[in-house]
């Protein structure tokens, strides 16, 4: 059997959701949220956590680093990535937990906050 789980079998949401916090930091992620949507009835997952970065350089490394890390920490793999290729708007699919890294620009046309306007919003440091 494999020793990576390609869903969160093995570890928490929360523990994902810490090492996927972690990871941002690491690499200097700015405006980084967590929305709760587990109280939301249409939700595509339990939480998003969305941040930027400030060139489609550093979103790009943002990302690998978040899949390296819950890799390397928590044995989970994403179920999916998508893209890579612009780095304006990276999607990290936890099954329960989505990740977006956006480009500044691209976040503010989005405004997923404001989509999701219902959830409880969580910020965090941009260390």
């Amino acid at each position: 059997m494999n020793q990576f789980s390609v869903s969160p079998q093995n570890a928490s949401i929360q523990e994902i959701n810490e090492v996927i916090i972690d990871a941002i930091q690491d690499i200097k992620g700015k405006n980084i949220i967590k929305l709760d949507l587990t109280k939301l009835d249409d939700a595509p997952a339990k939480y998003f956590i969305i941040c930027e970065g400030e060139s489609t350089t550093q979103v790009k490394a943002i990302s690998e680093r978040i899949n390296q890390k819950v890799k390397e920490n928590l044995f989970v793999k994403p179920n999916h990535t998508e893209g890579l290729d612009g780095s304006k708007w990276v999607l990290v699919d936890y099954f329960e937990t989505i990740v977006h890294v956006f480009y500044p620009e691209t976040r503010q046309f989005y405004d997923i906050e404001d989509l999701w306007g219902d959830a409880v919003t969580t910020e965090y440091s941009d260390n």
